[in-house]
C-alpha cells in the first residue's frame, strides 16, 4: 500500500505540473457530481453506538464554498413583501421555502470551468464588452450568455436559475426595503450604475450595497436572467407560496439593473424580459441551489496565502487604478487615475494624454483599433529607495491536505480517526461521541469549511447541508467515503484507495479561486492585490475594448410597454421610438 501512495502522489505531482504549463493557474474543471460506484461490501457492524449530534442547520446567512469556485449562501424559509405597485409587480405577500443563493454574479473564470469540460458553450463575444476568457476580467460577471446557457450552467453545478420570487426574496429580505441595502437612494459607492464606471466591475466590488443576506450585486453592474416565463399579469393571481411564473410563455423574466441603468431604474421589485435566445453586454446570472449534494474531495488543490498576511514595505506606493472604459468614433479608451506627483510609462500600444479634472490627475489612453487589447502602465513613487516585499507570506493547504514544497500542490492526505497521543492534528478538532474520541476536519485559515460543509452554530463542527455530521473528509476511512459521498464532478474520477476525486484525461485539479491570483514568486495563490513592480512602483493591467457600432434591437419594438420593460432599451417619448439605450 505504501508504494501505491507513493506512486500516486508521484502521479499528481506529474499531473500538476503538466496543468501548470500553459498558465500559472489551473483551470478548475467542476460539474454536476455523478454517482459513485455501487460497493457490495456490507456495511462493519459498529462497536458502539454513536450519540446523535444536534444541529442547528444553515441559518440566515450562512456561506459555504460551493463546487465551482462560488460561495453559496443560505436564505431561510420566510414570507416577504413582493412587488412595487407597477402594472406587472403588485404588492403581496410571497413565502419562499429556503434555498441557498450564490454570493455573486456568476464570474468569466467561473464559466470558463464549464466550457473547459464541454458541459457549457462559449458565451457570446459581445461588441464593445470584454473577452470572457481575457483574465483581466476573470472575476467580472460572465456576460454574452442566453437563458439555455445560463441554465445549463445552472444544473451543471447542481442548480438551476432562481424563481423571480427567490431573486425578489434575495435582493430584498424580508423588511420590505426598496433597493438591497435599503431604502436610501442609489449612488455610485453602493453599486455600479449610470456609467459610474462604464463597464462592468468584479462581482465583489461594492461591499457598501449588499442585500440584507451579504449578496453582492442584486442590483447593479450587469441584468440577470431568472428561470421564469415573463407574464405581465402572473403576479395578480400567482400562488401565494413558492410561485414558480407562467407555464409559458414568448420572454423569459430578467431581473435587476446594470452599469448602464438610469439611477431611476433600480429598485428590486422592478421586473424585465427578453427573449429565450437573447443576449447582451450587459446580461449574466447566478444560480440557486435546492438541495446541495455532498460531493468527495478533490486528490489535488493549489497552495494559497490566508488572507490578510500579504505586507508591502519599504516606502509609501502610489494608490492609482482604472476608472473607466469607453468607445468613441470607433475608437476605444480608457482612464487611469494618478496621484498628482507620480510618473509613469505606458505600453507601446497605448497613446495617453494627462488632464486635471476637479483636482484629480486622469491619464487617457487610447488603444488599438477593432480588437480588445492588455497594455500596461507601470506608476511609480519618484521619491522611493527602498524596493517592497512580502512578510509572513507561507503557502498553506486546507485541513486534509499535505504541502508538497516541490511543486506547491496540496495532496490530499486523510489521517486515521483515531486520537493520538498529542491530540488531534493542526486542522482538526477533538469531538466526543458518547465516550468514543474521534478526530473530524475543521476549517481552513480562512474559516471556511471544506466544499460542500458550512459550520453548523450549534454543533460547533463542519456538517453537511444534507444533515449529515459523518461524512469523513480528511479521514481514511474508504466505506465510510463511498457511501457518504454523491460522486466526482465531470472530469474527474473517484479513488477508492485514495478517498478522493483523480483528474482524469483532460482533466486539471483546482487553481486559485475567485479573489486570489497565482503569485509566481510565493509558488501559491495570493490574495488579489495590485502587483509590484520594482522600488516603489505598481502595475496595472489596462484593457481597451474591441468597439463597433452596436446592432439597434430596439428599433422595432413600437410599443412603449414593450420598451421600457427590455433592459436594453429606452422609449423616447418626442420621437414616439425606441431607442437603444446609449
Amino acid at each position: 500500500m505504501k508504494n501505491i501512495r507513493q506512486m500516486f502522489v508521484y502521479c499528481l505531482t506529474i499531473a500538476f505540473l503538466l496543468s501548470a504549463c500553459g498558465s500559472p493557474t489551473p483551470v478548475v474543471v467542476v460539474v454536476t457530481a455523478t454517482p459513485l460506484p455501487l460497493t457490495d461490501t456490507p456495511a462493519p457492524e459498529p462497536t458502539q453506538t454513536l450519540v446523535p449530534v444536534p444541529l442547528s442547520g444553515p441559518q440566515n446567512g450562512t456561506t459555504m464554498k460551493w463546487i465551482d469556485g462560488s460561495t453559496l449562501v443560505y436564505i431561510p424559509s420566510a414570507e416577504f413583501t413582493m412587488g412595487n405597485a407597477g402594472f406587472d409587480a403588485p404588492v403581496r405577500t410571497v413565502a419562499v421555502d429556503g434555498f441557498w443563493m450564490y454570493q455573486t454574479k456568476v464570474t468569466n473564470r467561473m464559466f470558463a470551468q464549464c466550457v473547459v469540460v464541454g458541459a457549457c458553450s462559449a458565451p457570446t463575444e459581445e461588441l464593445g464588452g470584454p473577452v470572457y476568457s481575457n483574465p483581466q476580467y476573470a472575476n467580472h460577471p460572465v456576460v454574452g450568455v442566453t437563458w439555455d446557457q445560463a441554465q445549463t450552467y445552472c444544473g451543471w453545478a447542481q442548480g438551476q436559475l432562481p424563481t423571480e420570487a427567490q431573486w425578489e426574496k434575495a435582493a430584498r429580505g424580508t423588511d420590505g426595503r426598496t433597493y438591497p441595502w435599503g431604502n436610501d437612494k442609489p449612488a455610485c459607492d453602493l453599486l455600479n450604475l449610470g456609467y459610474c464606471t462604464g463597464r462592468t466591475s468584479e462581482v465583489d466590488a461594492f461591499s457598501a450595497g449588499v442585500s440584507p443576506y451579504g449578496l453582492f450585486d442584486m442590483a447593479g453592474n450587469i441584468f440577470e436572467w431568472v428561470s421564469d416565463w415573463y407574464g405581465d399579469s402572473y403576479y395578480s393571481s400567482a400562488p401565494a407560496a413558492n410561485p414558480t411564473g407562467p407555464e409559458s410563455g414568448q420572454y423569459r423574466s430578467i431581473r435587476g439593473s446594470s452599469f448602464e441603468t438610469d439611477f431611476s431604474q433600480v429598485e428590486s421589485a422592478m421586473r424585465h424580459f427578453g427573449g429565450q435566445t437573447y443576449h447582451s453586454r450587459d446580461l449574466g446570472f447566478r444560480c440557486a441551489v435546492t438541495t446541495p449534494q455532498l460531493v468527495a474531495p478533490y486528490c489535488q488543490l493549489a497552495a494559497y496565502i490566508p488572507t490578510g498576511v500579504i505586507v508591502s514595505n519599504g516606502c509609501e506606493l502610489p494608490v492609482t487604478e482604472v476608472a473607466g472604459q469607453y468607445c468613441a468614433a470607433g475608437n476605444s479608451y480608457a482612464t487611469v487615475n494618478l496621484p498628482a506627483d507620480a510618473v509613469y510609462e505606458a505600453g507601446k500600444d497605448l497613446n495617453c494624454e494627462e488632464a486635471i479634472v476637479d483636482g484629480q490627475r486622469i491619464l487617457t489612453c487610447r488603444g488599438p483599433r477593432a480588437i480588445e487589447a492588455t497594455n500596461e502602465i507601470t506608476v511609480c513613487n519618484p521619491t522611493c529607495s527602498n524596493s517592497p516585499s512580502t512578510t509572513g507570506a507561507v503557502p498553506t493547504c486546507d485541513p486534509g491536505y499535505t504541502l508538497d514544497p516541490a511543486t506547491g500542490a496540496c495532496n490530499y492526505s486523510p489521517i486515521a480517526s483515531q486520537v493520538g497521543v498529542a491530540g488531534c492534528p493542526a486542522g482538526y478538532s477533538l469531538v466526543d461521541r458518547g465516550g468514543q474520541q474521534t478526530c473530524v476536519i475543521g476549517t481552513n485559515t480562512n474559516g471556511q469549511c471544506p466544499t460542500g460543509l458550512y459550520f453548523d452554530s450549534l454543533a460547533g463542527r463542519c456538517a453537511a447541508a444534507t444533515g449529515s455530521v459523518d461524512a469523513p473528509y480528511g479521514v481514511d476511512n474508504p466505506l465510510l467515503a463511498a457511501q457518504s459521498y454523491a460522486g466526482c464532478a465531470v472530469g474527474f474520477s473517484y479513488s477508492e484507495t485514495f478517498q478522493c476525486c483523480q483528474a482524469v484525461s483532460g482533466g486539471t485539479y483546482p487553481g486559485c479561486s475567485p479573489g486570489s491570483t497565482f503569485n509566481a514568486e510565493l509558488g501559491a495563490c495570493a490574495p488579489s492585490q495590485i502587483r509590484l513592480a520594482g522600488p516603489g512602483c505598481v502595475t496595472l493591467d489596462v484593457t481597451t475594448l474591441k468597439c463597433s457600432q452596436p446592432v439597434d434591437t430596439c428599433a422595432p419594438i413600437k410599443n412603449e410597454t414593450r420598451c421600457i420593460h427590455n433592459p436594453f432599451c429606452r422609449w423616447n417619448e418626442a420621437a414616439g421610438t425606441c431607442d437603444v439605450r446609449p
